[in-house]
């Protein structure tokens, strides 16, 4: 079973496969900001340290909301993604302290984007 291990708050949650990240966090204390659900207003946004392989392709949403710039230095949105396997995530004052990672992440459209080192 796959372990969503979210920094921020010190939980290790092990799920389903497809599992929500956001709605994993509320079920189980995970403490992901949010405030809509639904991709509207981008609280839940999140930055994934380890395991971006094994999340869901990027959705139109969040794209919209947090733009593509964003998404290439490793941020989702919890409530559009959904994992396949492990992942760390943090996010706050947390996820801005961080390098980026250097891996490549699938976009809704099918391609992969590949990710700066560091800034």
């Amino acid at each position: 079973m796959p372990t969503i291990t979210y920094l921020t708050s010190g939980k290790s949650i092990e799920v389903g496969t497809e599992a929500n990240l956001l709605r994993t966090s509320i079920r189980h204390g995970g403490e992901v900001p949010f405030k809509c659900g639904g991709g509207l207003c981008g609280t839940c946004r999140v930055k994934v340290v380890e395991g971006r392989e094994n999340l869901s392709k990027v959705m139109r949403k969040e794209v919209d909301r947090i733009g593509r710039e964003q998404i290439e230095e490793g941020y989702r949105l919890a409530c559009q993604t959904f994992v396949n396997g492990d992942v760390t995530l943090v996010w706050g004052t947390d996820a801005e302290s961080l390098p980026q990672p250097a891996s490549s992440t699938r976009l809704a459209n099918g391609r992969e984007s590949a990710q700066p080192l560091s800034r």
